[in-house]
C-alpha cells in the first residue's frame, strides 16, 4: 500500500497530537481506542501476535502500518471539543 500524502500512520498522527513524547504511547492508545469502538475511520492493519513489536495497542493495531486520513482525523479532532 501506498500512504497517501493527504493521510498519516498511526503513529505519526499521535505524534502531531502529542503535546510531549511521554504523552506518546497514551495518544497512540486513544487513537486505537476511536478506531476500534468506530469513532475514528482508518486504514487497519494488525499484527499477529507473534509479530508484536514495542508496546502494544487495543485490538493488536500496528501503529506505524495503520493510515489515518488527515480529514478524518481533523473531524475526530473536531467531535473531541
Amino acid at each position: 500500500m501506498n500512504p497517501s500524502q493527504d493521510s498519516l500512520s498511526l503513529h505519526e498522527a499521535a505524534q502531531t497530537l502529542a503535546a510531549e513524547a511521554d504523552d506518546l504511547h497514551a495518544t497512540e492508545v486513544m487513537l486505537a481506542h476511536a478506531i476500534e469502538h468506530g469513532d475514528l475511520h482508518a486504514n487497519v492493519k494488525r499484527w499477529a501476535t507473534e509479530q508484536w513489536e514495542g508496546r502494544q495497542l487495543p485490538g493488536n493495531i500496528n501503529r506505524l502500518e495503520t493510515r489515518i486520513e488527515l480529514a478524518e482525523l481533523d473531524a475526530w479532532l473536531k467531535r473531541q471539543r
